[in-house]
């Protein structure tokens, strides 16, 4: 497979220079990389501008209500844990209204990659405060700026137990790539929360703001460094902070992880019929 095979033939018709053009790419190199056929893929989405990745990449896909593309994601992969599944959502989908799904997807460690467009607004609704805008922001839902603390995603997910998190940046596509056929990679929930300008409302936290302070880490960090390096707003680390071994969910089922003999069910259903 070449990246281009992925593509379904529709144009992006997201703003010029958004962050979510380079997602879409490194996310069709790494499945390209990991020679990861189409038919054998599922993408899911949430609502918002990154919703729209699954309109963009040849794949089985499905866009769900806003802030439920975990119990999809769930459901497909327990239905068929053979299929690769790849969940895109904005920050104020993931970390907003789909908190708590997240939450219990990193707990049962379901065995999908969950990139999460982090650009600090809701971008799709023209630039309201997201769960990730930091106290102080000037919005068009906070007039007066954020008073709400923000959310770090990062240390939430290490907190919860995820066993694979990471971040990327839209400027450092090839880097981001990696990130990606890491968390595809990985056996078990992987987040890879990726900084995302939204060049069209994303107030001052554009690619100049990134630029400035993005860093990249040469290894992964251990725990307590982790969290220091994730709370930093000044030098924003960009890398696998933390992964480590813990048998994903559908392994620990052994109805769902073996074959089952399918058995002639035409009996049953005539009955209630």
């Amino acid at each position: 497979m070449k990246p281009v095979e992925y593509n379904t033939g529709k144009i992006p018709n997201w703003c010029p220079g958004c962050g979510n053009f380079a997602i879409w790419n490194s996310i069709k190199k790494a499945l390209a990389n990991l020679d990861i056929e189409p038919h054998k893929l599922a993408l899911v989405s949430g609502i918002g501008c990154s919703g729209k990745m699954v309109n963009y990449v040849r794949s089985y896909a499905l866009q769900t209500l806003h802030g439920r593309t975990m119990p999809i994601a769930t459901g497909i992969k327990l239905a068929n844990p053979d299929m690769t599944v790849l969940v895109n959502g904005g920050d104020g989908d993931g970390y907003g209204m789909g908190v708590g799904h997240l939450i219990h997807a990193i707990r049962r460690n379901i065995n999908v990659t969950y990139i999460v467009h982090h650009n600090k607004v809701y971008g799709l609704t023209t630039g309201q405060a997201a769960p990730t805008s930091p106290e102080g922001t000037i919005t068009k839902s906070t007039p007066f700026g954020v008073v709400d603390a923000t959310i770090n995603p990062l240390i939430l997910a290490m907190a919860t137990g995820a066993t694979f998190v990471a971040r990327g940046y839209t400027g450092e596509s090839e880097h981001l790539t990696d990130l990606i056929m890491q968390g595809i990679n990985h056996k078990g929930f992987a987040l890879i929360d990726v900084f995302q300008p939204c060049v069209t409302f994303g107030g001052q936290y554009k690619y100049e703001y990134y630029d400035e302070r993005v860093v990249k880490m040469d290894k992964m960090p251990s725990h307590d460094e982790a969290v220091k390096l994730a709370a930093d707003q000044e030098k924003l680390s960009i890398g696998v902070y933390s992964q480590y071994e813990r048998a994903p969910y559908e392994a620990r089922h052994p109805e769902i992880s073996r074959t089952v003999e399918m058995k002639d069910v035409s009996k049953l259903i005539e009955a209630f019929i």
